[in-house]
């Protein structure tokens, strides 16, 4: 009875993850590629079915947890913008994300009960409340690298600024010229540039969409550099020569981080010596000498 209950217990977990897979995988379709699937570029009625199946399944599955979702979604108000500061800024992806944080203590609960009887209350409690805060550490970790690739972007896409500026080109079509450069190196920040282009398209002032790029990137650089463009804006100083100051003063900066990585080089590599290095350096060098010694000490006592 107990091989059926726990064959039960591993077919809900593996149906459960699969489920899961399905919906972070699948997901839904963008109006981007809604549009392209129009055009022809994309094949649409069969990925179109297939996806809709998928997440039709997965929607029954986890129909009895959907209330603790929506209590989750109405208690946590600043959801959308932590995705939005992460990158994840489809409609689905707020989905995604509820459901991740529903599905992952159940799956913890169940994959519990592969640790024996003995202490499953506290093995279950363990991983429910690990899956519970993992989507979390993992939208603070994509936000920590999404801010550090910016950051590292930044220097360039203000130098590539300033020769677009001093070739001729209004600031709004240089912006447009260094999204477009910027595309394969960092597309965040593109997509960060196109937003502003199509913000100002729309009717937005310039300065306000600097300032919602600031507020949705969420990184100091970024300010700084808007705080730039709005006092330049404001005092009417040539915008040439303020983003090539600007651009020194964050190419300084990045080299001081990267000489400050360097001097902390040689600290981090103690603890691997340490542990690592040094055992198997004097099992090499003292290993033959206790065996020579060894084997002296047993022909003595003969």
């Amino acid at each position: 009875m107990s091989m059926m209950v726990l064959a039960v217990f591993i077919a809900v977990a593996l149906f459960a993850f699969g489920a899961l897979v399905i919906i972070l995988i699948a997901g839904g379709r963008s109006p981007t590629e809604v549009r392209l699937a129009e055009l022809g570029a994309l094949p649409s009625e069969k990925n179109a079915s297939f996806n809709g199946l998928m997440r039709g399944a997965a929607s029954v599955v986890l129909l009895p947890l959907k209330p603790l979702r929506n209590w989750l979604q109405s208690n946590d108000e600043d959801l959308l913008e932590r995705l939005s500061v992460a990158g994840y800024r489809r409609p689905e992806d707020a989905e995604t994300f509820l459901t991740c944080k529903v599905l992952f203590p159940v799956i913890g609960v169940l994959l519990s009960t592969f640790f024996g009887t003995q202490n499953i209350i506290i093995y279950g409690m363990v991983l429910a409340g690990a899956g519970f805060f993992a989507p979390d550490a993992f939208i603070f970790w994509a936000t920590s690298k999404r801010k550090d690739r910016l950051n590292l972007a930044l220097p360039d896409a203000v130098d590539l600024l300033v020769i677009c500026i001093e070739a001729g080109l209004g600031l709004d079509q240089a912006v447009l010229r260094v999204a477009e450069e910027l595309r394969a190196p960092c597309p965040e920040l593109a997509e960060e540039l196109l937003i502003i282009s199509r913000e100002q398209r729309a009717g937005k002032p310039r300065i306000e969409a600097w300032r919602s790029m600031s507020n949705r990137v969420d990184l100091d650089a970024i300010r700084q550099f808007v705080a730039m463009l709005v006092q330049t804006e404001k005092l009417g100083t040539p915008i040439a020569r303020a983003l090539g100051t600007f651009a020194d003063g964050m190419r300084t900066q990045r080299l001081l981080r990267a000489e400050e990585n360097a001097a902390k080089t040689t600290i981090k590599l103690v603890f691997p010596l340490v542990f690592f290095i040094f055992p198997a350096i004097f099992v090499v060098l003292l290993g033959p000498a206790a065996i020579t010694l060894m084997q002296g000490l047993q022909q003595a006592g003969k």
